[in-house]
């Protein structure tokens, strides 16, 4: 058989996809929406947190994005509790939507509480995560598991 004219032979001889086709399936592989995305507990593991939750939020669900912003500072927040507190080689995020809501989660093996402490005016190198997730979110709260815990919040997501 022939390879049509506008594609070239070699890409029809071998298994690699065109780069875009790749990077899709690779953003399908990430989709804290349909699974755990894991990622290492490292400090720039923030950073990929914050793309995933930006493009799950404002690429594909489009929501508002005073509301995608803030479940990106969360999700930071978030995280930097786990790789700073849980002293484990791997976190998880998970992201879901029903009716109304969002739900953002992080799991570590940790089944160390994280605390809510008082923040004073002048503090500003530490001790605001939780702070600004019970601000910002709507609920959050601790879920202990069989192997660690999930730290969540939920964020309303208004009707249009």
């Amino acid at each position: 058989m022939a390879a049509p004219a506008d594609v070239p032979t070699s890409a029809l001889e071998t298994t690699e996809l065109p780069d875009r086709d790749v990077t899709a399936a690779r953003h399908r592989l990430e989709d804290p929406s349909l699974a755990e995305i894991l990622l290492p507990s490292e400090p720039a593991s923030a950073g990929h947190a914050r793309r995933l939750t930006r493009r799950q939020l404002g690429g594909r669900w489009l929501l508002p994005e005073e509301l995608t912003e803030n479940a990106v500072l969360l999700v930071s927040e978030l995280v930097g509790n786990a790789v700073q507190h849980a002293g484990a080689a791997e976190f998880g995020l998970r992201i879901k939507r029903r009716r109304g809501w969002v739900r953002v989660e992080v799991r570590d093996p940790s089944r160390a509480l994280p605390a809510l402490l008082p923040v004073r005016d002048m503090e500003v190198i530490s001790g605001r995560g939780l702070f600004l997730v019970d601000t910002l979110a709507d609920r959050w709260g601790v879920d202990l598991l069989a192997h660690g815990k999930s730290t969540w919040f939920e964020m309303r997501v208004p009707h249009r």
